[in-house]
């Protein structure tokens, strides 16, 4: 935030243009800081309950794309490993193993342009911190732009000052009164 608005603030300035004295949205999960792409936020309460829950029963689904250095090879695999969050370092450390403090991640990938940069759609099947950045790096491949888990001198090569990382899609399978966001696919496609 930095002294700036939060999504939630600008959410609600946009939303009062159309409808004067609607309440403020709700984000409903996150994205890493320097992430761009797409935020879910709920008007209500009662929506806001069941999209976190939708999140943590997977039934809704993030998709993103990234540049990472290198091809990853295979050009198309599920990773499994667990992560282990450091919050006094703001860090995660990707283990080939179950360990104390240790959660179970899946990410798919798939290369979409091969190259000494190439572009992966990423598919997350759990959501944890840093996921994809901690995951990339630990196979040899971390994010374009990212310094804290990937290559500051390859990133200065390339001038790249930014994370190259960004939510393109959300898929919704839910049921009940909320199904009828199963009919969306929202898409966004990134700056880079």
């Amino acid at each position: 935030d930095k002294g700036g608005q939060t999504i939630n603030q600008l959410a609600h300035q946009a939303l009062l243009q159309k409808e004067p004295g609607a309440a403020c949205p709700v984000v409903c999960h996150r994205l890493d800081n320097q992430t761009e792409g797409l935020l879910l936020l709920a008007r209500t309460e009662e929506a806001q309950l069941a999209m976190e829950e939708g999140f943590y029963h997977h039934k809704i689904r993030k998709r993103y794309t990234c540049i990472v250095k290198g091809t990853p090879e295979p050009r198309e695999r599920t990773l499994r490993a667990w992560l282990r969050k450091d919050a006094a370092k703001a860090r995660v450390q990707v283990l080939g193993h179950d360990a104390p403090g240790a959660l179970p991640i899946i990410t798919e990938y798939r290369v979409a342009e091969a190259g000494e940069c190439a572009r992966l759609v990423v598919t997350l099947h759990t959501g944890r911190t840093h996921q994809i950045r901690a995951q990339m790096a630990a196979i040899g491949h971390p994010l374009l732009g990212d310094d804290q888990y990937g290559d500051r001198a390859f990133n200065k090569l390339h001038k790249t000052r930014r994370l190259m990382l960004c939510a393109t899609e959300l898929r919704f399978s839910l049921e009940g009164r909320w199904a009828y966001l199963n009919q969306l696919k929202l898409t966004v496609k990134p700056s880079f």
